[in-house]
């Protein structure tokens, strides 16, 4: 569809069932205005005469299993009302053009950018061509694309802004170029691929399922080539409760070795087994070791790597909970599972700048705010940075907002809702 006849289509209110489904009826207008302006932006750096199609992919929320995914561990996640949504029209050649809003265009030829840099940059054209070199890997088709982008999961924010635009160059060569049947967990796969490989960050799979699947899943990595996905039907604002995500302002930018210490010490209690992720280890060999242990790797990994065994079992509990819809249950292992990210995690600050504890801030505040009342309040995503997360009964969702707003500035609060579709055509 010409970009012209898509942007008269969308405010036509051809895609109205499409957008009320996956981001609400009251959200429907405004979504209309975001796509249309999208268009607009295509059209204005590309060309008005493309033949274009619209695109999401969500951002997640980690609802259980803080840094389980990287040792082979379980998790439950969810795809969030947050996006990235992109305008994208097939080009001749080997070069995909992404401009994303905000940001630099990047300008990759997939032929030429088939390799990882020496030394990752950390860019986002790092991302593009490790998707594009992932696809082929796998025998997929990929060719050259223009692309507009605009997202309102934050950078940084712990709702995983990198993994659902690695997940949308999947999405849209999948549709481009392979008739859109690259299934979601292996465009997710591929993403996982292009981050460690090509951006040099060693992330595990958790957030790019989330992003790309939709919904509540559960998620075993205990095979992470064919990880086991369950989706999990409940609905916690129909049960009278809001997912809220505070932003502390933080940024993951200048973290990654924080990150990456948490699975590398990890797995360096598994290779003193002859192991290569904890998942594989059994616990109480871990116990019986704890001296050796401390004297070759130091305590923080002993923690860490205790911390990884319980919010397993705390994980397979917070999904049996949500079957069972016991919330009581649910909230329960959210509060515990935070209370060990916090003292044996240890994800909630940096060492580097211990005066910065915007997460500890909010964890305290959300504390205060919800005393006494039945909800729940964790580190969120990677940690360190970045945000916290809450379930908030209805009834005092206004309050918590004005609550944490007051502490970390306006509009830092978001009330969310767990969409049913991760990454999408529209």
């Amino acid at each position: 569809m010409k970009t012209t006849e898509l942007k008269a289509a969308i405010l036509g209110g051809a895609f109205d069932h499409r957008f009320s489904y996956i981001y609400g009826a009251d959200a429907v207008a405004a979504q209309k205005e975001r796509y249309a302006a999208a268009v607009d932006a295509f059209a204005s750096i590309y060309g008005a005469d493309r033949d274009a199609a619209l695109y999401s992919v969500a951002g997640r929320s980690e609802l259980s299993g803080n840094h389980t995914d990287h040792n082979h561990g379980c998790v439950v996640a969810a795809s969030i009302n947050l996006d990235i949504i992109a305008v994208a029209a097939p080009s001749e050649g080997s070069v995909i053009r992404v401009k994303s809003e905000g940001f630099p265009e990047d300008v990759v030829d997939i032929d030429a950018f088939t390799a990882p840099r020496a030394i990752p940059e950390g860019h986002s054209d790092e991302l593009i061509a490790g998707m594009a070199a992932g696809f082929r890997k796998e025998g997929y088709k990929v060719g050259g694309f223009d692309a507009y982008t605009t997202s309102n999961v934050l950078k940084g924010s712990g709702i995983s802004s990198s993994a659902a635009f690695e997940d949308m160059i999947g999405n849209i060569l999948s549709h481009i170029y392979n008739d859109g049947k690259v299934d979601n967990v292996e465009i997710a796969k591929l993403s996982q691929y292009a981050e460690n490989q090509f951006f040099g960050k060693p992330c595990g799979l958790m957030d790019q399922v989330a992003c790309a699947v939709g919904g509540i899943v559960a998620i075993d990595f205990a095979d992470p080539a064919a990880p086991v996905i369950d989706k999990l039907d409940f609905d916690i604002t129909a049960a009278g409760y809001h997912l809220c995500i505070i932003n502390t302002g933080g940024n993951h930018a200048d973290l990654t070795d924080d990150y990456a210490a948490i699975p590398a010490e990890m797995k360096s209690v598994a290779a003193h087994f002859g192991k290569a992720v904890l998942r594989d280890v059994d616990e109480a060999e871990v116990i019986a070791a704890i001296p050796a242990l401390r004297e070759e790797l130091g305590d923080r990994a002993i923690l860490r790597a205790l911390h990884f065994f319980e919010e397993n079992r705390r994980v397979a509990a917070q999904k049996a909970a949500l079957q069972a819809g016991d919330l009581n249950a649910f909230f329960e292992n959210v509060l515990a599972s935070g209370r060990s990210s916090f003292c044996y995690l240890q994800n909630v600050f940096t060492t580097k700048n211990v005066n910065e504890q915007g997460v500890s801030l909010a964890l305290c505040t959300a504390e205060r705010l919800l005393k006494g009342k039945t909800a729940a309040w964790r580190v969120h995503g990677g940690g360190f940075a970045g945000t916290i997360q809450a379930f908030v009964p209805t009834e005092d969702v206004e309050s918590f907002r004005r609550g944490m707003d007051a502490v970390l500035g306006d509009g830092k609060c978001m009330v969310l809702h767990i969409r049913p579709v991760g990454a999408v055509k529209i």
